[in-house]
Order: structure tokens, then C-alpha cells, then sequence
């Protein structure tokens, strides 16, 4: 039998007409019409629905040798205990991953610029403009720079908590209905050109940032008004590329965790090491960046931390994924 025949089979086993089917699909009675007759083909969301509603596989549906009414597939009769993403759960991932991309970016940038007031204060300090001593200026930065900081958690916690719910397509294998591969895979292939203008574009900010604050350096060593505002823009260009940058990853890594790829792989889900290193790593780089600062005072170079400690989680997660995968082939 082919599709025409099934859809119409199946309605009438259920005792529906082709306007109650069209209700329930959320189409016209022309629609079903023409799909019974052959006219035209229903699209995969409408395929899907009626695999619901029939509780017959899609297999069955869509392919004309398969003739056997088999019952809709579960991981329970395959014996297997895997989840399956259906097509609303993956539009539904891949809708709030972008929302969540927002505003972990949002909060990066924010936590990023939060030594440019102190540093911004220090300079009007120096210059004149505030009439304020050295301490009473550093500690109204130091005040602020703590305020921009609690703004920052005001996006990340959130967003950390919504997104908590997704953590199982991270953490365990499983499985997708007809469709959802194809999906992703369309809507990452349409997003790498983003990404890659995202990383090119954060990765030159950065570098101008960079420069600037070297620029600085050679033109005045001794802490001027001019040197702090070059280090601000350091800060201001950092967290600029940093925004882009980890946007466009987050939007990524939504595709490589539906699609199970990469870091996301079968494989890697198993590399329990990993995970349990990785949070503790950057508490230990977020306590050495804030304990250094705020000993030192020198946030204009204590950001090379960060830099450093990015260097060395590449060499360590590719280590720890090369044991990993030595033990996975004894």
C-alpha cells in the first residue's frame, strides 16, 4: 500500500471522517482529501502527528514494502531503556538553547566589564576630576565592581536553573523520532556561517583589546589616566568577543547535543573524569582571578589568568579524552 492508502485505512479502522482527521491534524478536509487521492503529500510534522494518532510507526507510514501495521516504536519494546526526542522537544531545545545562549553571554559581557568602573574612577582620580583620595576612589570602584557583578548572576542563575532540565540530552544517550536528525542538521549547516563570522569577529576584537592595553603599556608604565582608559578598552573589547564568542558556541553546542557529536558523542557521554574535573577546574581559575585581584589591585593584568587557564583546559581535556577513549578501545 502506499501513503494515500494507509492514511485513509487507518482513518476509517478509527472510525473518523475526513473533517474530525483534518480537526485533529489542524489542517482542511481539502487537505486530507488530496492526500487520500494521491494529490499531494503530507509534510513530516503532519507525518508524525498521524503516527500518534494511528499509533502505527512512521516506517510504516512512509514506506510502501513495509505492509505490517506495526505499533509506534518505544525504547521500552526495543528493550532498551533510551528517551526519544520528538520534533517538538528538539524545535522546543533549540528555541530556549538560543534564549539561554543570550543570556550566558549577557553575563559574560557584564562580568567581563566589571574592573572598568574602578579602573574608570581611578583615572578621574588621577586626573583631577573626582575629589576623592586614592582610597576612598578605589573603594567606591571596588563597591561597584562588586554591584556589576551581582547584576551578571542575575543571568546566569536563571538561565542555569531553565536550562537544567535539558541536562539529561547532555548527560544521556538516546534516541530521535524520523525527522529530527535531518532538522538539526539542516539548521546547523544554516547556522556555521554565523558562527564562524561570530569567531572570527570575537577573536579580532579580543586581539585589538590586547593591543590597546600593550599600546598603553609602551607609551606610559606608570599607571596614568591614559594607560587606565586603554585598559578599559581592553576590558570593553574582551567582553565585546567574549559575547560573540560564546553565543555562537552555546548555539552550536545545542546542534552537537541533539545530534550527539563531538563532545556531546555516545562516546564522550561516558567520560565521567571529565565532568567531574571541568567545574572544579574553573572554580580553582575564578578563585586564583579574584584572589590575585583583589590582593594586588592589579586588574589590568591579572585577566591574563583567564587566558592561561584556557591554554591549559585545552591540553588537559584533550589528555583526559585520549585516556579515555585508550580505555574505552582495551
Amino acid at each position: 500500500m502506499i501513503l494515500a492508502e494507509k492514511i485513509m485505512e487507518e482513518r476509517k479502522k478509527n472510525g473518523w471522517s475526513q473533517e474530525e482527521l483534518a480537526d485533529k491534524l489542524g489542517v482542511s478536509r481539502q487537505s486530507v482529501s488530496k492526500w487520500e487521492s494521491a494529490q499531494s503529500v503530507p509534510d513530516l510534522q503532519r507525518i508524525l502527528e498521524m503516527s500518534r494518532l494511528f499509533n502505527v510507526s512512521t516506517d510504516y507510514l512512509l514506506k510502501d514494502e513495509v505492509e505490517d501495521r506495526p505499533a509506534a516504536e518505544s525504547s521500552e519494546d526495543a528493550g532498551k531503556e533510551l528517551r526519544r526526542v520528538s520534533m517538538e522537544e528538539a524545535n522546543r531545545f533549540l528555541a530556549e538553547n538560543r534564549d539561554f545562549a543570550g543570556k550566558i553571554s549577557i553575563g559574560c559581557l557584564i562580568s567581563i566589564l566589571c574592573p572598568v568602573p574602578l579602573l574608570g574612577i581611578m583615572a578621574f582620580q588621577k586626573a583631577g576630576i573626582l575629589p576623592l583620595t586614592e582610597n576612598a576612589a578605589g573603594g567606591l570602584g571596588i563597591i561597584l565592581l562588586l554591584a556589576i557583578v551581582a547584576v551578571s548572576l542575575i543571568f546566569f542563575i536563571p538561565a542555569g536553573m531553565a536550562r537544567s532540565k535539558w541536562d539529561w540530552l547532555e548527560n544521556e544517550v538516546f534516541d530521535t523520532e524520523y525527522g529530527v536528525d535531518g532538522l538539526v542538521k539542516d539548521k546547523s549547516e544554516k547556522f556555521k556561517s554565523k558562527f564562524i563570522r561570530a569567531i572570527t569577529g570575537g577573536t579580532v576584537t579580543i586581539l585589538f583589546g590586547v593591543i590597546a592595553f600593550l599600546a598603553g603599556g609602551v607609551i606610559d608604565e606608570n599607571n596614568t589616566p591614559l594607560h587606565m582608559g586603554l585598559c578599559c578598552l581592553m576590558f570593553a573589547c574582551i567582553a565585546i568577543g567574549v559575547f560573540m564568542i560564546v553565543n555562537a558556541g552555546i548555539i552550536t553546542d545545542g546542534y552537537s547535543m541533539l545530534l550527539q557529536e563531538g563532545d556531546y558523542s555516545k562516546e564522550e557521554k561516558g567520560n565521567v573524569v571529565m565532568k567531574a574535573i571541568t567545574p572544579l577546574y574553573w572554580m580553582i581559575a575564578t578563585a586564583i582571578y579574584l584572589g590575585w585581584s583583589f590582593l594586588t589591585n592589579r586588574w589590568e593584568i591579572t585577566w591574563i589568568v583567564w587566558a592561561i587557564a584556557g591554554v591549559l583546559y585545552g591540553g588537559l581535556s584533550v589528555l583526559l579524552k585520549t585516556l579515555h577513549q585508550n580505555k574505552i578501545s582495551k
